[in-house]
């Protein structure tokens, strides 16, 4: 390779990072049930508005917000991926970085490093903000109207477009006992 070309690949490298605010990443369990739909267990999500530290806030704060043990962070990742195309607006971006300032405050420090009682506590602090409302009702959509989380939670989707439940899931309910015989109504013959 000479050196124009060596060059030039150095400055699309430091420009695509320039363009880049910030790259929040990490791995999903080979035991998940998302592993399975996911092309690889690694994930990363570039941030074009928020920054690193806005993200991993937000990230942790919906964490914090609706608490699955056993959901992956790269479900949680989805929240921080709606609100950054969120932030391109100004007022959203502003209330979103004032609201992380609010979370790392309340929790004396990095919110995102807190304990989760330090995270709850600080949740609880701002909980009449706007910043708490626009995450809270974001965190609805974001975390449980997509594919991972139907996966994670077993859900099997909508049911229209595939011919309906009375032949898709109607009597497949597996985690709750059969009801005994004497629950059941009788029907008359007519």
């Amino acid at each position: 390779m000479d050196e124009g070309a060596s060059q030039q690949n150095a400055l699309t490298r430091r420009d695509m990072i320039r363009r880049t605010a910030a790259v929040l990443t990490g791995t999903i369990a080979a035991t998940s049930a998302l592993a399975t739909l996911a092309p690889t267990r690694a994930w990363a999500l570039e941030l074009q508005t928020l920054s690193q530290h806005d993200g991993e806030t937000i990230l942790a704060f919906g964490q914090t917000l609706y608490p699955h043990a056993t959901l992956p962070t790269a479900v949680y990742a989805m929240l921080v991926k709606d609100l950054d195309v969120a932030a391109k607006d100004p007022a959203t971006a502003s209330l979103l970085r004032d609201g992380t300032a609010s979370l790392d405050s309340a929790a004396g420090g990095n919110f995102a490093a807190a304990t989760p009682a330090a995270r709850l506590a600080a949740a609880k602090a701002i909980e009449k903000t706007a910043y708490f409302a626009k995450v809270r009702s974001t965190c609805i959509t974001s975390l449980y109207n997509n594919e991972l989380a139907f996966a994670h939670f077993g859900y099997q989707g909508a049911s229209w477009p595939k011919g309906g439940y009375i032949h898709r899931g109607f009597n497949d309910l597996t985690w709750l006992p059969n009801p005994p015989a004497a629950a059941s109504p009788t029907v008359g013959v007519l």
